[in-house]
This record gives structure tokens, sequence and C-alpha cells, in this order.
């Protein structure tokens, strides 16, 4: 994918997925590219649509929570491309758990009972729902992984003030409520998600993408009483399936490790799964659109053209 230089742009990020590109002080141009990342590292080989499946879907899920707070989305003027506002970010990232699943449940495994300073029930299986939902905030790390970080913390360390968090917390439990009953319509439970948001002057917007495969975690309903009681693995629709790809072949983003090889039909597994992600989460059939660098440049300039 092309690196594009645009009329008024100040600055260029390469990201571990997208490009993005800031236009005077207000706009921002986020480029979904089919890079891959796990594990904090970026895959040696792109997935074929990745970068349309993410965009497609940020947009619709943006779209059907605008009620609940401002995001920052203007425009989507192509396939792989969303324009919109440029916000200061909160550092951090406001994970919220339905389920006792993923980083939670090896906390959980281990004994402990505490996550981001807030408490986990006794006497609960691998998947199992909480009582109620749970905000596990982590920090954004510039580089390397994110922390964990408690609310307590988050508004010492001046990350976000008493009254911000009230509002961050609100619109997470709001939109996560949300998030499930799409999920639901589609036969499918939100299992975990972020999100995250900004500022701009006193107001918060709900940033980046939300409910993708890339940032949260998906179960099929179907069956999932039943799996829990057997003590089952839940069939679930994320890209956790990469990340034990990655593990089978003893790769966990440490030090000293090497990425293993990405053979063409492993790659077009990965672009069939995202698809499939697509069409389960949305409803309707994945249309492929893949653009020249040319036409999206076009498309993006035209876009810009009418802010």
């Amino acid at each position: 994918m092309a690196q594009f230089q645009f009329p008024e742009q100040t600055a260029f990020y390469k990201g571990k997925v997208r490009d993005v590109y800031t236009i005077g002080d207000d706009i921002l141009v986020m480029v979904a590219s089919d890079r891959i990342s796990a594990f904090d590292v970026i895959l040696p080989e792109p997935i074929p649509y990745k970068g349309q499946v993410l965009n497609q879907i940020a947009a619709y899920m943006l779209e059907a929570t605008a009620d609940i707070c401002p995001n920052w989305l203007l425009s989507v003027p192509a396939p792989n491309v969303s324009i919109g506002k440029k916000c200061i970010p909160f550092k951090i990232e406001m994970v919220v758990r339905g389920n006792l699943t993923g980083h939670a449940w090896r906390t959980y495994s281990a004994g402990k009972r505490l996550l981001c300073g807030v408490s986990m029930p006794e006497d609960m299986k691998e998947n199992d729902y909480f009582p109620t939902p749970i905000i596990t905030p982590s920090t954004k790390a510039a580089e390397g992984h994110d922390e964990d970080i408690s609310k307590e913390d988050i508004i010492a360390q001046g990350l976000a003030s008493a009254e911000d968090w009230n509002t961050l917390e609100n619109y997470t439990l709001a939109l996560f409520e949300r998030g499930k009953e799409i999920a639901a319509r589609q036969g499918l439970i939100l299992v975990d998600t972020k999100y995250e948001f900004g500022k701009i002057g006193d107001t918060i917007y709900l940033m980046d993408e939300i409910h993708t495969p890339d940032s949260s975690r998906y179960f099929y309903a179907n069956g999932f009483e039943e799996r829990q009681l057997k003590g089952e693995k839940q069939k679930q629709l994320s890209k956790e399936f990469v990340r034990e790809w990655l593990i089978a072949n003893n790769f966990m983003g440490k030090e000293g490790q090497t990425v293993p090889a990405m053979e063409p039909e492993w790659i077009n597994t990965i672009s069939k799964r995202y698809i499939e992600l697509y069409e389960q989460v949305i409803g309707k059939k994945f249309e492929p659109l893949k653009l020249s660098d040319e036409e999206t440049r076009k498309a993006i300039m035209e876009a810009l053209s009418q802010l």
C-alpha cells in the first residue's frame, strides 16, 4: 500500500495496522491496511480484504451507536478509509468484559480475584458471564505492551479527571450494551471489547474502530449454555485463532522467538475467517472491493474537499 501525501498534511503515522494522516490540526485520514498483528508484532504477510472488513464493520458500528455518544467519524470515502475529527486521546483503553475469558480468565485461574481494582466473584468457570459487565482499563503504551490499571490510579495519575472517568464509564457500559444487542440479533455474544476516547474542547468523543474482530471477541450464542455445562471450548469469532496458531508454532512475541512462515493456504484461511466475521456481525454479504492506490487517493481528496 502506497504512502500518500495530501495538501495541508501536517503529520503521518504508520501504526501496526493503519496508516494515519493528519490534515491541518483537526482532521484525520485513517487507511486500514491488510497488515495483521498479534502479540504486538506485525506478521510478515498481509491478509486480503482485512482492511476493508475492519473499516466497514467499524463504520457500521459507529453509526449504530451515534445516539449514545459523539464519535469521530465524518466519512468513509473508500472501502478501507475513514475520515474523522482529530481528538486529544485519553491515554487509556476502556476494556469491558461480559464473560470471564482471555486475560481475565488467565488472571482468575492463577488464583487472583482482583483485576484492575475490580473484584471477580468466586466459583466462576472459564467463559461464565460476570453478574454485570466489568471495566478493566489498560494504559495505552506508545511502545511495547499495554498495562492493566485501576480507575483509582487513572484518576490519581491524571490520565482522566474523576468527572471525565464517570462519563467514560457510562459511555463504555452503554456502548457495550448496544454492542451486545446488535450481536444477539445475529446469534452472537459480544464477550469483551475495548473503546478509545478523546476530547475536543470539553466534549468527549468515541474514537477509532469499535466492535471489530481486532478489538472484540464474539461467541456463537447457539449451544453456548450447553458447551458451558459440558466444560467445552466456546465457538468464537475473533482473531484468537491467529494467536492460537502462533502459540502452537512457539511464538508469543517474546525476545528471541521467530514469527512462523505463513503459507498461502493459511493466509487465504485467515482472509475467509475475517469475511465470515463481517457477514456474521453485520448480517450482510461481504462485497470485496479493491481500489488502486490512485483511486483511493482521489476518493480521499474528493472527501476532504467537501469538509
